[in-house]
Parts: C-alpha cells; structure tokens; sequence
C-alpha cells in the first residue's frame, strides 16, 4: 500500500520500489552492529538483549519477521524512534525486536488524496518533507528526534497544536501489521471513513498508543474535510515564527516571586486558551528547573506575520512577569518557521537515565500546589537535570469531542511534565524517589495522580508511567481511566478484535475486552 511520490518532492515510485533490493536483516549479539541497534532506547535505565534485532524495509518484511516470531513463540516488540520513557520494547523479556526505522518514506499518495509518512520516520524528516514539498506541516511534537510510530498513535501535541489540534486529528488512514486469532500475520489499512470495515482500527489509532493492536508500518495525512490540491491537504506552516526567550535568575527569585510568576502563567492561559483567541498561534514552555540548574525560564513562539505579533509577544511576557518583581533577562527574535521547529528540543546533556510523569492541567495549580513545586526545586536530593515543563496547551485541541478520537483529553490549559535526568545507575533510586514524590505531594488533593476532576485531566500515554499502575496511585482510579477515560472500553473491544493472541503487549497496553 505505498503511496506515490508526486509533486514537488518527486521521487521513486513507492517505498516498496525504493528499497526492493534490500531485504530484512537480521542481526545477532554476535554482529557488531548489535549494541548500537539494542541501545536505541531514550532511556538508559531499561535495556534489552533480545535473540535477533530485524532491521525491516517494507510492510511485506514486517508482515514476514511477525509470522515467524508467532510461529517460533517468541515475543515480539517494535521501535520506531526509540523515544519511550519506560521499558516497553528495552525489556529482558523481548526476544525479538522489529526496527523500522528504515522505514522512512514521506510522500504524497494520490490515490488517498494524503501525505504516506512511513513509521520510521522522524518529526524532523516529517517536517522538513511536508514544508519544502508542499509549504504544509502536521501539529506534532517539538522533539525533532522523535519517531512519528508511536507519536501518532499516542496522539501527538506540539508548538502548533493551539492553532491546529493534535497531528492524531490530521491522520486519515494507517497501515498495521496485525495477528489473527489463528496466528496469521497480515496488513491491513484503515481509514478516517466511518463506511470502512476496518474504520474501528484507525480509531484506536488517533490516541490509543502503540505497540497495543499490531505494528504501524504507514501512516496517511489528511485534514478533515480537506480537499484539493496537495498544499490544501493539511495546515499551511507560518512563513516566520517571533521568539522569546526568556530567564529569571533563581538567586533573585523568592517564594513569594516564584509564586507570582507561576500563577500569572496559569491565569494567563485560563484567559487565553479558547479556540480563536488571537493567541491560537501561541506556544510557549515554562522551565521550572531545580535551583542548581541556574534560572527559571520561558520558550514562547506566535506566527511572525500576524500584524501585532511584537506587541502580543510583549503583553504576554509583561503578564508573565507583573508583579514578580525581578527582571528577567529577555531575548526576542525572528527565525523562518523550519530552522525554527528542527531546532527546537530538550538537551539532556548526554544524561540518558530518566524518570518522567505527566498531567493534563484543567486549571492552574493552586498557591499550594505552586509552593510544593518551589519545595523540590530546592531539594538537594536532586543532582541531576530536574524539574517541570509546563505547556501551553487547549485551544483547537479542545474543540473535538472526546469520544471522536481515541484521545479523550479535550478540555485542559496546560500540559505538566515532571521529569528528572542523571547519568549514573547509583542514583537511580534516589532521582526515581525525588520524581514520584514530588508528582505524589503535588497531587496529593487526587489521590498523587491527576485523577479526573474539575482541575485535572488524568495523564497522556505518549507520557507512560508505569507507577500509575502500581499502589503508589492511592487515587482509587485506574490507570486506564488515568490515560483514556471513558474510551478504554472500546479500545478494549478493538484490542480483542485485532489482537486476540496479545502478542503485542507491554506494561500500560490495552487489555482485550473478555
């Protein structure tokens, strides 16, 4: 089911053509190439020695590398970007690991009347293909590196996203490698179009996560109800973007100021975070980092040719900043849209041990929840790279029902990450507490979860925290609930269709329906 290459970008006539001559390759611990393709993984603290690593081409090689792994018994995982937080694929009990990261096709398909980006690909790649080609781009990720296998399915947020929806919302169809209940492997592709038999697998698809129904060889893009020629098939990307950024330096930041600022910025974004404010195109991220690390800072970003876009940019941080009391040191720029999205990303400074949780933010935190941050912010149990990202969030996202999509997360403001980053195995214990109990303490009001309740919206799968699953949720709420609220009934139906074997499984997946 490749698309064809036409257009601007015009290339080889399908993915399949482009790599016909080159078959699986498979690769064993005793190959050189072994521990670079087992040491994929975002996160250093999981790792794997699966029997083979298949390095695949085309759907027909996944289709063949399944079969086999089912037929032998074996378990089998796949990695696209590599990018999961825990220990989905880096797992001792992997024996088999697919790697489609060859499969990187990006093209239009004509006969989808959509954009065919094979899983493989990076956000980066994605990006650059669509822009260059046709002057459009997707409401995906900042990461660049990511892979767009399981971003997609996990429904996907970014910089664009308050402009545009998820990139889930853009997806028309996609191609899975599944396993039927006698064993067999097969591709079968599913569409937007409510008429399509196999319609309930794209559904799973815009927010159910991956590695839950099958593999994901292919994607297809497409906005709903776009139509015409390929540039009208998705949002166009802005010409320029208008940048700030911004530090307040933590030895002149008081409690009392840090209070203010973190409280502006979410009273902000209760204001301003309805579909068609004049703020749609704004993003911005919030550095809350530990003491050690210097500064609180802000990334902020606006469509550079809205008229007023120096001005707006202005008003947002003079909201930000009333009443702190400290200066911030503030740098504004200008930069074409695709240097500035390929060079967005968060360096870890080469530290590749991770602990990571998430919330999906109804209303702003309280003054005592504000205080419980600043509390950790200065823990010296920290001595790593530490703290929370808080992202603009709402906007067009907010204006597709929850059941529309897999992804039920339709009403919050603002996006939390809490992570935490080291190099050495000896602090894992350490930095892994310093994590769950500050995300404890900070939702102790829910149980020290985001449960689902007029502040909180529970928490994002393309985030996964395995921890949500385990006793220290003391919320009283599962951590199906946590991720797809009312929808996890019907992706369980979906998971008992198209995987009734569960040969695609891991920690958070998708428990059939009996």
């Amino acid at each position: 089911m490749a698309g064809l290459a036409v257009g601007p970008m015009a290339g080889p006539a399908s993915a399949e053509d482009a790599t016909e001559a080159l078959g699986m390759i498979s690769v064993g611990p005793g190959d050189t190439r072994y521990q670079d393709l087992i040491s994929r993984g975002y996160n250093a603290r999981f790792t794997a020695k699966p029997e083979s690593v298949h390095l695949v081409h085309t759907t027909g090689q996944v289709v063949s590398a399944v079969t086999e792994a089912v037929r032998s018994g074996k378990r089998v995982v796949v990695r696209s970007g590599g990018h999961c937080f825990e220990n989905f694929v880096d797992d001792p009990s992997a024996q088999i690991l697919i790697d489609i990261s060859e499969m990187n096709e990006i093209c239009f398909d004509p006969r989808h009347q959509a954009f065919a980006v094979e899983a493989g690909a990076t956000l980066a790649s994605m990006y650059r293909t669509l822009y260059l080609g046709w002057g459009v781009t997707v409401p995906g990720g900042e990461c660049p590196k990511i892979g767009v296998g399981g971003h997609i399915a996990g429904g996907g947020f970014g910089p664009m996203s308050r402009r545009d929806g998820l990139i889930s919302d853009h997806l028309y169809a996609v191609e899975v490698v599944v396993v039927d209940q006698s064993g067999r492997a097969k591709a079968v592709v599913a569409t937007r179009n409510p008429a399509d038999p196999n319609h309930d697998l794209w559904w799973a698809h815009t927010g159910g996560g991956g590695g839950n129904f099958g593999i994901v060889t292919r994607y297809w893009l497409r906005s709903p109800n776009a139509v015409g020629d390929p540039s009208a098939l998705l949002p166009k990307a802005p010409g320029t973007l208008l940048r700030a950024n911004v530090a307040w330096p933590w030895q002149e930041l008081t409690e009392q100021a840090f209070t203010r600022l973190v409280r502006n910025h979410g009273t902000w974004h209760a204001r301003n975070s309805a579909d068609g404010s004049p703020y749609a195109s704004l993003w911005s991220q919030l550095t809350l980092s530990h003491r050690s690390l210097g500064a609180v800072a802000l990334i902020a970003q606006l469509d550079g040719a809205l008229p007023d876009a120096g001005q707006m940019m202005t008003r947002y941080i003079a909201a930000l900043t009333d009443g702190v009391g400290v200066t911030p040191q503030i740098q504004q720029f200008t930069q074409p849209w695709m240097k500035a999205t390929l060079g967005n990303g968060f360096d870890t400074q080469g530290l590749d041990r991770t602990k990571s949780k998430d919330a999906f933010l109804r209303a702003a935190w309280s003054d005592a929840q504000i205080a419980t941050v600043y509390q950790y912010l200065g823990d010296p149990r920290m001595t790593g790279l530490g703290g929370v990202f808080v992202y603009s969030y709402g906007g067009r996202i907010n204006t597709v029902p929850p059941a529309q999509t897999a992804m039920p997360h339709r009403d919050s403001i603002l996006k939390a990450w809490l992570t935490a980053f080291w190099a050495s195995p000896e602090e894992d214990e350490k930095l892994s507490a310093w994590t769950r109990d500050f995300y404890r303490d900070l939702y102790a009001d829910a149980g020290g979860v985001p449960a689902p309740n007029a502040k909180y919206d529970g928490a994002g799968i393309n985030f996964p925290d395995t921890d949500l699953a385990t006793q220290l949720n003391t919320s009283g709420v599962p951590w199906q609930t946590l991720y797809y609220k009312d929808n996890y009934r019907r992706l369980q139906r979906i998971k008992a269709r198209w995987d009734p074997r569960d040969v695609f499984h891991h920690a958070l997946s998708i428990r059939a329906a009996r």
